[in-house]
């Protein structure tokens, strides 16, 4: 059973994350990938360090947030506890949150304008750390939504390499609501090859499966892991 189809399960069960692991392992064998080549990124917005504990001791590494603040809360206390885990902030970055991001995250999904690469370049200089950076693609162009548009991208990521000297990891896009999310991934996968990026942020509970088809390389997952929000 897919995890779209399931009813949601309660925060506190890893048994979600064990329901998500079994589709994800299908995917990559009816798409002949390698399980080694997608990582699961266990989206825990919104739940608290009771609710992130289970899925931790289920074997859990790799998890998701929205927002700096938010992470700040809980993450600090919970990475001294379980070494090894890492950090994605999926969700939008200020120009002022940077600082704190950096510091915090391993991977940033959301890099999406000039200002946010000034920001990231001078904290990666002045930290002399490193996250992973995602560009993310507005597939859609949804005036409400973060990204750059498809046809800005090339050029937006040649500047992200040579005017801010960031080192680009991936694409990551969050197709319409309502769109088949089929398309959208591919045209990200499209951007990302003839850019030389080899990393792919696509897919969430709903449409995982899809996005490993299509290449993703991370899949962010959190309803069908920690429950309803």
């Amino acid at each position: 059973m897919t995890p779209e189809n399931t009813a949601p399960l309660t925060a506190h069960s890893p048994n979600g994350l064990a329901e998500v692991e079994e589709e994800i392992a299908r995917a990559c064998k009816d798409a002949r990938r390698d399980r080694g080549s997608v990582t699961l990124i266990a989206v825990s917005k919104t739940f608290n360090a009771d609710a992130i504990s289970p899925v931790i001791a289920a074997g859990q590494r790799v998890f998701g947030e929205n927002r700096v603040q938010e992470a700040k809360t809980k993450w600090p206390s919970l990475m001294q506890a379980h070494p090894g885990i890492v950090l994605h902030l999926i969700g939008p970055l200020q120009s002022n949150k940077a600082k704190e991001a950096v510091a915090l995250f391993d991977a940033i999904h959301s890099v999406d304008r000039p200002s946010i690469c000034e920001a990231l370049a001078k904290e990666i200089k002045n930290q002399n750390r490193q996250p992973q950076l995602f560009i993310q693609i507005n597939t859609g162009e949804e005036p409400q939504k973060a990204g750059i548009s498809p046809s800005d991208a090339d050029a937006f990521i040649a500047r992200c390499r040579e005017h801010y000297g960031l080192s680009i990891s991936g694409l990551m896009c969050i197709p319409p609501v309502n769109d088949p999310p089929a398309p959208h991934f591919a045209l990200t996968a499209k951007i990302a090859a003839r850019n030389g990026l080899t990393n792919l942020s696509m897919g969430m509970s709903a449409d995982f499966a899809t996005a490993i088809q299509m290449g993703a390389t991370h899949v962010r997952v959190g309803s069908a892991i920690f429950g309803a929000r």
